[in-house]
Protein backbone atom coordinates (compact mmCIF):
# COMPACT_ATOMS: atom_id res chain seq x y z
CA UNK A 1 0.00 0.00 0.00
CA UNK A 2 1.26 3.50 -0.58
CA UNK A 3 2.11 5.68 2.03
CA UNK A 4 0.83 9.27 2.18
CA UNK A 5 3.47 11.24 0.05
CA UNK A 6 3.45 8.70 -2.72
CA UNK A 7 -0.50 8.72 -2.67
CA UNK A 8 -0.29 12.37 -2.49
CA UNK A 9 2.16 12.45 -5.73
CA UNK A 10 0.50 10.05 -7.37
CA UNK A 11 -3.10 12.17 -7.64
CA UNK A 12 -1.08 15.12 -8.12
CA UNK A 13 -1.30 17.04 -5.14
CA UNK A 14 2.33 16.93 -4.18
CA UNK A 15 4.99 16.91 -6.29
CA UNK A 16 9.26 15.79 -5.83
CA UNK A 17 11.50 18.60 -4.50
CA UNK A 18 14.77 16.93 -4.33
CA UNK A 19 16.54 14.28 -6.20
CA UNK A 20 20.01 12.53 -5.44
CA UNK A 21 22.35 11.46 -8.65
CA UNK A 22 25.66 9.73 -8.46
CA UNK A 23 28.21 12.29 -9.21
CA UNK A 24 25.69 14.94 -8.00
CA UNK A 25 25.28 17.74 -10.09
CA UNK A 26 26.64 16.51 -13.20
CA UNK A 27 24.39 13.16 -12.83
CA UNK A 28 21.85 15.40 -12.94
CA UNK A 29 22.36 16.97 -15.98
CA UNK A 30 23.57 13.48 -17.92
CA UNK A 31 19.62 12.81 -19.79
CA UNK A 32 19.65 16.66 -21.13
CA UNK A 33 23.97 16.38 -21.99
CA UNK A 34 23.68 12.87 -23.46
CA UNK A 35 19.96 14.43 -25.92
CA UNK A 36 22.18 17.74 -26.84
CA UNK A 37 25.09 15.31 -28.15
CA UNK A 38 22.62 12.80 -29.68
CA UNK A 39 21.14 16.04 -31.86
CA UNK A 40 24.34 17.62 -32.67
CA UNK A 41 25.46 14.06 -33.83
CA UNK A 42 22.47 13.18 -35.32
CA UNK A 43 22.59 16.32 -37.30
CA UNK A 44 26.05 16.65 -38.51
CA UNK A 45 26.29 13.06 -39.90
CA UNK A 46 22.80 14.55 -42.04
CA UNK A 47 20.78 11.35 -39.47
CA UNK A 48 18.67 14.04 -38.24
CA UNK A 49 14.98 12.93 -37.94
CA UNK A 50 11.86 14.16 -35.49
CA UNK A 51 11.51 10.21 -34.42
CA UNK A 52 15.08 10.12 -34.09
CA UNK A 53 15.42 13.12 -31.73
CA UNK A 54 12.77 11.57 -29.73
CA UNK A 55 14.22 8.31 -29.31
CA UNK A 56 17.89 10.18 -28.31
CA UNK A 57 15.37 12.11 -25.62
CA UNK A 58 14.10 8.68 -24.30
CA UNK A 59 17.38 7.26 -23.89
CA UNK A 60 18.92 10.62 -22.22
CA UNK A 61 16.28 10.10 -19.42
CA UNK A 62 16.63 6.19 -19.37
CA UNK A 63 20.15 6.64 -19.01
CA UNK A 64 19.68 9.19 -16.44
CA UNK A 65 17.95 6.02 -14.08
CA UNK A 66 21.30 4.45 -13.71
CA UNK A 67 22.75 7.47 -12.38
CA UNK A 68 20.11 8.69 -9.92
CA UNK A 69 21.03 7.03 -6.35
CA UNK A 70 17.49 8.42 -5.02
CA UNK A 71 14.61 5.69 -5.74
CA UNK A 72 13.78 4.61 -9.01
CA UNK A 73 10.49 5.61 -8.67
CA UNK A 74 11.26 8.95 -7.00
CA UNK A 75 12.96 9.56 -10.44
CA UNK A 76 9.89 8.49 -12.55
CA UNK A 77 7.52 11.05 -10.52
CA UNK A 78 10.30 13.37 -11.22
CA UNK A 79 9.98 13.08 -14.77
CA UNK A 80 6.24 12.61 -14.55
CA UNK A 81 5.71 16.03 -12.94
CA UNK A 82 8.44 17.75 -15.48
CA UNK A 83 5.84 15.88 -18.21
CA UNK A 84 2.91 18.24 -16.52
CA UNK A 85 4.82 21.54 -16.67
CA UNK A 86 2.21 24.06 -18.46
CA UNK A 87 4.99 25.49 -20.97
CA UNK A 88 5.76 22.60 -22.73
CA UNK A 89 2.04 22.13 -22.80
CA UNK A 90 0.99 25.58 -23.93
CA UNK A 91 3.78 25.31 -26.55
CA UNK A 92 2.00 22.64 -28.18
CA UNK A 93 -1.32 24.26 -28.63
CA UNK A 94 0.46 27.57 -29.96
CA UNK A 95 2.07 25.12 -32.89
CA UNK A 96 -0.87 23.14 -33.58
CA UNK A 97 -3.14 26.53 -34.25
CA UNK A 98 -0.08 28.18 -35.55
CA UNK A 99 0.13 24.61 -37.98
CA UNK A 100 -3.34 24.78 -38.83
CA UNK A 101 -3.52 28.56 -40.07
CA UNK A 102 -0.68 28.34 -42.04
CA UNK A 103 -1.80 25.18 -43.42
CA UNK A 104 -5.10 26.50 -45.34
CA UNK A 105 -2.97 29.77 -45.85
CA UNK A 106 -1.27 27.42 -48.08
CA UNK A 107 -4.47 26.07 -49.57
CA UNK A 108 -5.91 29.46 -50.47
CA UNK A 109 -2.44 30.11 -53.07
CA UNK A 110 -0.78 32.26 -50.63
CA UNK A 111 2.82 31.09 -50.99
CA UNK A 112 2.52 31.47 -54.88
CA UNK A 113 1.40 35.21 -54.41
CA UNK A 114 4.02 36.47 -52.70
CA UNK A 115 6.09 34.94 -55.04
CA UNK A 116 4.33 36.60 -57.49
CA UNK A 117 4.92 40.13 -55.68
CA UNK A 118 8.78 39.35 -54.99
CA UNK A 119 9.12 38.69 -58.97
CA UNK A 120 7.32 42.02 -60.07
CA UNK A 121 8.55 44.36 -57.61
CA UNK A 122 12.32 42.77 -57.66
CA UNK A 123 12.10 42.08 -54.39
CA UNK A 124 13.88 38.44 -54.92
CA UNK A 125 16.86 37.12 -53.01
CA UNK A 126 18.84 39.18 -50.72
CA UNK A 127 15.75 42.09 -50.79
CA UNK A 128 13.43 39.15 -50.48
CA UNK A 129 15.13 37.76 -47.18
CA UNK A 130 15.53 41.49 -45.74
CA UNK A 131 11.44 41.64 -46.21
CA UNK A 132 11.11 38.28 -44.48
CA UNK A 133 13.19 39.16 -41.82
CA UNK A 134 10.98 42.37 -41.26
CA UNK A 135 7.50 40.62 -41.83
CA UNK A 136 8.72 38.41 -39.08
CA UNK A 137 9.88 40.52 -36.81
CA UNK A 138 6.14 42.48 -37.41
CA UNK A 139 4.02 39.13 -36.85
CA UNK A 140 6.00 38.07 -33.92
CA UNK A 141 6.12 41.36 -32.00
CA UNK A 142 2.01 41.41 -32.89
CA UNK A 143 0.83 37.84 -32.34
CA UNK A 144 3.55 37.60 -29.01
CA UNK A 145 4.93 33.58 -30.34
CA UNK A 146 8.02 33.15 -31.87
CA UNK A 147 7.21 29.55 -32.03
CA UNK A 148 4.10 30.45 -34.25
CA UNK A 149 5.86 32.83 -36.40
CA UNK A 150 8.26 30.37 -37.51
CA UNK A 151 6.19 27.85 -38.36
CA UNK A 152 3.85 30.39 -40.38
CA UNK A 153 6.73 31.79 -41.96
CA UNK A 154 8.67 28.48 -42.77
CA UNK A 155 5.44 27.34 -44.24
CA UNK A 156 4.58 30.75 -46.41
CA UNK A 157 7.48 32.81 -46.76
CA UNK A 158 10.17 30.13 -47.01
CA UNK A 159 9.15 28.54 -50.18
CA UNK A 160 8.47 31.41 -52.08
CA UNK A 161 11.46 32.79 -51.20
CA UNK A 162 13.42 29.90 -52.50
CA UNK A 163 11.58 30.06 -55.60
CA UNK A 164 12.58 34.09 -56.04
CA UNK A 165 16.36 33.01 -55.51
CA UNK A 166 17.15 33.34 -52.01
CA UNK A 167 19.92 31.39 -50.25
CA UNK A 168 17.77 28.82 -48.34
CA UNK A 169 20.10 28.89 -44.92
CA UNK A 170 19.96 32.58 -44.97
CA UNK A 171 16.28 32.80 -45.73
CA UNK A 172 15.56 30.02 -42.43
CA UNK A 173 18.19 32.08 -40.26
CA UNK A 174 16.01 35.28 -41.44
CA UNK A 175 12.44 33.60 -40.13
CA UNK A 176 14.37 32.80 -36.70
CA UNK A 177 15.95 36.39 -36.31
CA UNK A 178 12.45 37.85 -36.89
CA UNK A 179 11.24 35.43 -34.37
CA UNK A 180 14.15 36.58 -31.95
CA UNK A 181 12.61 40.31 -32.54
CA UNK A 182 9.37 39.51 -31.75
CA UNK A 183 9.84 37.06 -28.75
CA UNK A 184 11.79 39.76 -27.17
CA UNK A 185 9.79 42.90 -27.82
CA UNK A 186 6.08 41.77 -27.86
CA UNK A 187 4.11 43.18 -24.76
CA UNK A 188 2.12 39.89 -25.10
CA UNK A 189 5.01 37.51 -25.41
CA UNK A 190 5.34 34.64 -22.77
CA UNK A 191 9.27 35.51 -22.71
CA UNK A 192 8.36 39.39 -21.97
CA UNK A 193 5.68 38.22 -19.58
CA UNK A 194 7.75 35.82 -17.42
CA UNK A 195 10.55 38.21 -17.28
CA UNK A 196 9.15 41.31 -15.95
CA UNK A 197 6.59 39.53 -13.62
CA UNK A 198 9.23 37.61 -11.91
CA UNK A 199 11.94 40.47 -11.76
CA UNK A 200 9.00 42.60 -10.14
CA UNK A 201 8.22 44.75 -13.35
CA UNK A 202 5.75 46.47 -15.46
CA UNK A 203 5.75 44.93 -18.83
CA UNK A 204 5.01 49.13 -20.53
CA UNK A 205 8.11 49.53 -18.65
CA UNK A 206 10.11 46.67 -19.50
CA UNK A 207 9.06 46.74 -23.06
CA UNK A 208 9.94 50.49 -23.69
CA UNK A 209 13.55 50.02 -21.82
CA UNK A 210 14.70 47.10 -23.74
CA UNK A 211 13.24 49.07 -27.26
CA UNK A 212 16.94 50.15 -27.85
CA UNK A 213 19.01 46.92 -27.48
CA UNK A 214 16.59 45.40 -30.15
CA UNK A 215 17.00 47.77 -32.69
CA UNK A 216 20.70 47.93 -32.01
CA UNK A 217 20.78 44.41 -32.91
CA UNK A 218 17.80 44.12 -35.95
CA UNK A 219 19.82 47.29 -37.90
CA UNK A 220 22.66 45.45 -38.75
CA UNK A 221 21.04 42.05 -38.68
CA UNK A 222 19.07 43.42 -41.66
CA UNK A 223 21.92 44.53 -43.43
CA UNK A 224 23.37 41.13 -43.36
CA UNK A 225 20.47 39.12 -44.56
CA UNK A 226 19.94 41.54 -47.38
CA UNK A 227 23.51 41.06 -48.60
CA UNK A 228 24.02 37.54 -47.47
CA UNK A 229 20.74 36.59 -48.77
CA UNK A 230 21.14 36.14 -52.79
CA UNK A 231 22.35 33.37 -54.60
CA UNK A 232 19.83 30.82 -54.62
CA UNK A 233 20.45 28.00 -57.45
CA UNK A 234 19.37 28.40 -61.00
CA UNK A 235 17.39 25.15 -60.73
CA UNK A 236 15.28 27.23 -57.52
CA UNK A 237 14.70 29.85 -59.53
CA UNK A 238 13.63 27.95 -62.40
CA UNK A 239 10.48 27.20 -60.07
CA UNK A 240 9.18 31.01 -59.63
CA UNK A 241 7.11 30.69 -63.25
CA UNK A 242 5.12 27.39 -61.87
CA UNK A 243 4.69 28.75 -58.63
CA UNK A 244 3.20 32.56 -59.36
CA UNK A 245 -0.38 33.26 -59.38
CA UNK A 246 -1.27 36.77 -57.42
CA UNK A 247 -4.59 35.02 -56.86
CA UNK A 248 -3.47 34.10 -53.44
CA UNK A 249 -2.63 37.43 -52.10
CA UNK A 250 -6.05 37.62 -51.23
CA UNK A 251 -5.53 35.70 -48.45
CA UNK A 252 -3.82 38.34 -46.54
CA UNK A 253 -6.81 38.96 -45.39
CA UNK A 254 -7.00 36.29 -42.65
CA UNK A 255 -3.61 37.07 -42.27
CA UNK A 256 -4.23 40.94 -41.79
CA UNK A 257 -6.86 39.86 -39.03
CA UNK A 258 -4.77 37.70 -36.72
CA UNK A 259 -2.29 40.92 -36.49
CA UNK A 260 -4.86 43.10 -35.88
CA UNK A 261 -6.85 40.92 -33.17
CA UNK A 262 -3.09 39.92 -31.58
CA UNK A 263 -2.37 43.41 -31.26
CA UNK A 264 -5.40 44.41 -30.25
CA UNK A 265 -4.65 42.10 -27.38
CA UNK A 266 -6.32 39.11 -27.75
CA UNK A 267 -4.66 35.89 -26.92
CA UNK A 268 -2.98 34.49 -29.42
CA UNK A 269 -5.16 31.11 -29.67
CA UNK A 270 -8.35 33.76 -30.23
CA UNK A 271 -6.24 35.35 -33.26
CA UNK A 272 -5.47 32.51 -34.53
CA UNK A 273 -9.41 30.60 -34.25
CA UNK A 274 -10.36 34.00 -36.00
CA UNK A 275 -7.80 34.06 -38.70
CA UNK A 276 -8.97 30.18 -39.47
CA UNK A 277 -12.66 30.83 -40.00
CA UNK A 278 -11.47 33.73 -41.97
CA UNK A 279 -9.27 31.90 -43.91
CA UNK A 280 -12.08 29.27 -44.98
CA UNK A 281 -14.24 31.99 -45.91
CA UNK A 282 -11.97 33.99 -47.90
CA UNK A 283 -11.48 29.94 -49.81
CA UNK A 284 -14.89 29.55 -50.05
CA UNK A 285 -15.50 33.09 -51.48
CA UNK A 286 -12.77 33.26 -53.89
CA UNK A 287 -12.05 30.69 -56.44
CA UNK A 288 -8.10 30.17 -54.47
CA UNK A 289 -8.89 26.85 -53.37
CA UNK A 290 -11.35 23.82 -52.87
CA UNK A 291 -12.73 23.37 -49.55
CA UNK A 292 -12.08 19.53 -49.63
CA UNK A 293 -8.02 20.42 -49.08
CA UNK A 294 -8.90 22.05 -45.89
CA UNK A 295 -10.88 18.91 -44.75
CA UNK A 296 -12.33 15.82 -45.82
CA UNK A 297 -12.83 12.37 -45.05
CA UNK A 298 -11.34 9.39 -47.01
CA UNK A 299 -12.74 5.75 -45.80
CA UNK A 300 -9.79 4.53 -47.87
CA UNK A 301 -6.82 6.47 -45.92
CA UNK A 302 -4.90 5.12 -43.04
CA UNK A 303 -6.28 8.39 -41.72
CA UNK A 304 -9.00 8.74 -42.87
CA UNK A 305 -9.71 12.34 -42.23
CA UNK A 306 -6.73 14.50 -44.67
CA UNK A 307 -6.58 17.80 -44.69
CA UNK A 308 -5.02 21.20 -44.37
CA UNK A 309 -6.20 21.16 -40.95
CA UNK A 310 -5.31 17.74 -39.71
CA UNK A 311 -1.41 18.42 -41.62
CA UNK A 312 -1.54 21.38 -39.54
CA UNK A 313 -1.89 19.12 -36.34
CA UNK A 314 0.03 15.71 -37.66
CA UNK A 315 2.94 17.59 -38.91
CA UNK A 316 3.77 18.27 -35.11
CA UNK A 317 2.98 15.77 -33.00
CA UNK A 318 6.76 14.43 -33.04
CA UNK A 319 7.67 17.71 -32.04
CA UNK A 320 5.12 17.74 -29.13
CA UNK A 321 6.27 14.82 -27.69
CA UNK A 322 9.99 15.98 -27.51
CA UNK A 323 9.39 19.25 -26.30
CA UNK A 324 7.77 17.50 -23.28
CA UNK A 325 10.58 15.20 -22.84
CA UNK A 326 12.95 18.13 -23.16
CA UNK A 327 11.09 20.10 -20.67
CA UNK A 328 11.00 16.67 -18.47
CA UNK A 329 14.76 16.48 -18.79
CA UNK A 330 15.80 20.30 -17.94
CA UNK A 331 13.20 19.65 -14.88
CA UNK A 332 15.54 16.53 -13.61
CA UNK A 333 18.18 19.17 -13.76
CA UNK A 334 16.80 21.65 -11.44
CA UNK A 335 15.41 18.51 -9.26
CA UNK A 336 19.11 17.46 -9.05
CA UNK A 337 20.63 20.81 -8.10
CA UNK A 338 22.75 21.48 -11.23
CA UNK A 339 21.21 25.26 -11.30
CA UNK A 340 21.87 25.65 -8.35
CA UNK A 341 25.45 24.16 -7.80
CA UNK A 342 25.99 26.63 -10.90
CA UNK A 343 24.43 29.93 -9.31
CA UNK A 344 26.60 28.99 -5.64
CA UNK A 345 29.58 29.22 -7.82
CA UNK A 346 28.97 32.30 -9.44
CA UNK A 347 27.83 34.29 -6.31
CA UNK A 348 31.44 33.82 -4.61
CA UNK A 349 32.75 35.03 -7.77
CA UNK A 350 31.09 38.10 -7.60
CA UNK A 351 31.75 39.33 -4.46
CA UNK A 352 31.56 43.17 -4.64
CA UNK A 353 31.66 43.80 -8.22
CA UNK A 354 28.69 45.09 -9.86
CA UNK A 355 29.94 44.62 -13.24
CA UNK A 356 30.90 40.98 -12.35
CA UNK A 357 27.26 40.68 -11.38
CA UNK A 358 25.82 41.63 -14.64
CA UNK A 359 28.16 39.38 -16.31
CA UNK A 360 27.17 36.76 -13.75
CA UNK A 361 23.22 37.15 -14.42
CA UNK A 362 24.30 36.81 -18.17
CA UNK A 363 26.30 33.92 -17.88
CA UNK A 364 23.68 31.97 -15.75
CA UNK A 365 20.75 32.84 -18.53
CA UNK A 366 22.96 31.63 -21.25
CA UNK A 367 24.24 28.55 -19.74
CA UNK A 368 20.71 27.52 -18.84
CA UNK A 369 19.40 28.48 -22.35
CA UNK A 370 22.26 26.50 -23.86
CA UNK A 371 21.02 23.51 -21.71
CA UNK A 372 17.14 24.07 -21.44
CA UNK A 373 16.41 25.06 -24.80
CA UNK A 374 12.96 25.92 -24.61
CA UNK A 375 13.10 29.58 -24.22
CA UNK A 376 10.37 30.15 -21.66
CA UNK A 377 11.03 27.36 -19.43
CA UNK A 378 14.75 28.45 -19.39
CA UNK A 379 13.63 31.66 -18.35
CA UNK A 380 11.84 30.61 -15.39
CA UNK A 381 14.56 28.29 -14.47
CA UNK A 382 17.33 31.59 -13.83
CA UNK A 383 14.90 34.20 -13.08
CA UNK A 384 15.17 33.35 -9.18
CA UNK A 385 19.01 33.92 -9.92
CA UNK A 386 18.35 36.82 -10.94
CA UNK A 387 16.73 38.92 -9.26
CA UNK A 388 18.37 37.52 -6.23
CA UNK A 389 21.56 38.67 -7.48
CA UNK A 390 20.40 41.59 -8.99
CA UNK A 391 18.49 42.61 -5.90
CA UNK A 392 21.46 41.95 -4.05
CA UNK A 393 23.60 45.04 -5.86
CA UNK A 394 20.48 46.98 -6.36
CA UNK A 395 20.25 46.86 -10.41
CA UNK A 396 16.61 48.10 -11.29
CA UNK A 397 13.77 45.46 -12.34
CA UNK A 398 14.14 46.98 -15.88
CA UNK A 399 17.45 45.96 -16.61
CA UNK A 400 17.17 42.64 -14.71
CA UNK A 401 14.14 41.54 -17.11
CA UNK A 402 16.16 43.03 -20.28
CA UNK A 403 18.92 40.77 -19.46
CA UNK A 404 17.11 37.60 -18.67
CA UNK A 405 14.59 38.34 -21.71
CA UNK A 406 17.38 39.05 -24.51
CA UNK A 407 19.39 36.60 -23.95
CA UNK A 408 16.68 34.23 -23.55
CA UNK A 409 14.80 34.84 -27.03
CA UNK A 410 18.01 35.29 -28.16
CA UNK A 411 19.59 31.63 -27.67
CA UNK A 412 16.53 29.75 -27.66
CA UNK A 413 16.51 30.60 -31.55
CA UNK A 414 20.01 29.51 -32.45
CA UNK A 415 21.40 26.38 -31.42
CA UNK A 416 20.82 23.30 -32.96
CA UNK A 417 18.88 21.28 -30.69
CA UNK A 418 16.92 24.27 -29.68
CA UNK A 419 13.14 23.78 -30.40
CA UNK A 420 12.54 26.04 -32.16
CA UNK A 421 15.32 25.37 -34.93
CA UNK A 422 14.12 21.67 -34.77
CA UNK A 423 10.41 23.17 -35.07
CA UNK A 424 11.33 25.28 -38.26
CA UNK A 425 13.45 22.55 -39.51
CA UNK A 426 10.73 20.17 -39.25
CA UNK A 427 8.25 22.20 -40.73
CA UNK A 428 10.67 22.91 -44.54
CA UNK A 429 10.83 18.85 -43.96
CA UNK A 430 6.75 18.68 -43.84
CA UNK A 431 7.08 21.48 -46.82
CA UNK A 432 8.61 18.89 -49.21
CA UNK A 433 5.55 16.91 -49.34
CA UNK A 434 4.04 20.09 -51.50
CA UNK A 435 6.95 21.18 -52.69
CA UNK A 436 9.62 18.66 -54.00
CA UNK A 437 12.41 21.10 -55.34
CA UNK A 438 12.33 22.78 -51.91
CA UNK A 439 15.66 22.24 -50.50
CA UNK A 440 16.17 21.30 -46.22
CA UNK A 441 18.32 23.32 -44.02
CA UNK A 442 20.51 21.24 -41.31
CA UNK A 443 19.98 23.02 -37.87
CA UNK A 444 23.90 22.59 -37.65
CA UNK A 445 24.04 24.98 -40.81
CA UNK A 446 22.24 27.72 -40.15
CA UNK A 447 22.76 28.79 -36.27
CA UNK A 448 25.87 30.93 -37.13
CA UNK A 449 23.52 33.22 -39.46
CA UNK A 450 20.44 34.02 -37.12
CA UNK A 451 21.90 37.65 -36.72
CA UNK A 452 19.25 39.15 -34.78
CA UNK A 453 19.77 36.10 -31.87
CA UNK A 454 23.38 36.85 -32.13
CA UNK A 455 23.53 40.31 -31.92
CA UNK A 456 21.39 40.85 -29.46
CA UNK A 457 23.55 38.50 -27.14
CA UNK A 458 26.58 40.43 -27.99
CA UNK A 459 25.14 43.81 -27.18
CA UNK A 460 24.15 42.48 -24.03
CA UNK A 461 27.64 41.36 -22.88
CA UNK A 462 28.94 44.51 -23.80
CA UNK A 463 26.17 46.04 -21.72
CA UNK A 464 26.84 44.17 -19.11
CA UNK A 465 31.12 44.55 -19.35
CA UNK A 466 31.04 48.07 -20.19
CA UNK A 467 27.59 49.31 -17.80
CA UNK A 468 26.07 50.34 -20.78
CA UNK A 469 22.18 51.44 -19.97
CA UNK A 470 22.82 50.13 -15.86
CA UNK A 471 20.30 51.68 -13.83
CA UNK A 472 19.65 51.23 -10.34
CA UNK A 473 16.40 50.67 -8.33
CA UNK A 474 15.42 53.80 -5.97
CA UNK A 475 13.50 53.68 -2.81
CA UNK A 476 10.07 53.60 -4.85
CA UNK A 477 11.41 52.34 -7.34
CA UNK A 478 12.18 54.76 -9.93
CA UNK A 479 15.55 54.74 -12.24
CA UNK A 480 18.87 55.75 -10.57
CA UNK A 481 22.08 56.20 -12.59
CA UNK A 482 24.31 56.11 -8.96
CA UNK A 483 23.66 53.09 -6.80
CA UNK A 484 21.72 54.82 -3.58
CA UNK A 485 23.26 54.46 -0.48
CA UNK A 486 21.97 52.16 2.46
Amino acid sequence: MQNNDELARAIGTDKLQKLDFRLGAFGAAVPLLFFIIWAITTSVLQLSSEIGLVLGAVFGITLGLFFSKSKWADYAQGLFDGLAQPIGVVAMVAWFYAGMFAQVLQVGGLVEGLVWVGNVTGFTGGWFVGLTFILAAVFSTAVGTGYGTTVAFATLMYPAGVATGADPTILFAAILAGAVFGDNLAPVSDTTIVSATTQDADVPGVVRSRFKYAIAAAIPALILFVILGGGGSIEQQANIESATNPAGLVMLIPFAIVLILALSGHHIITSLTWGIIAAVITIAIFPVGALSDIIRFNPESDNVVEGALINGITGYLNMAILILLIVASAHLLRLGGTMEAITTSLVKWIKDSVRRAEFAIWGIVALLNSAITINTAAEIAAAPFVREIGEKYKIHSYRRANMLDAVTSALGYIFPWGAPVLLGWSTISMMTETYDWLPVVAPTSVFPFVFQGWFLVIIMLVAALTSWGLRYQGKNGEELKEMPKE
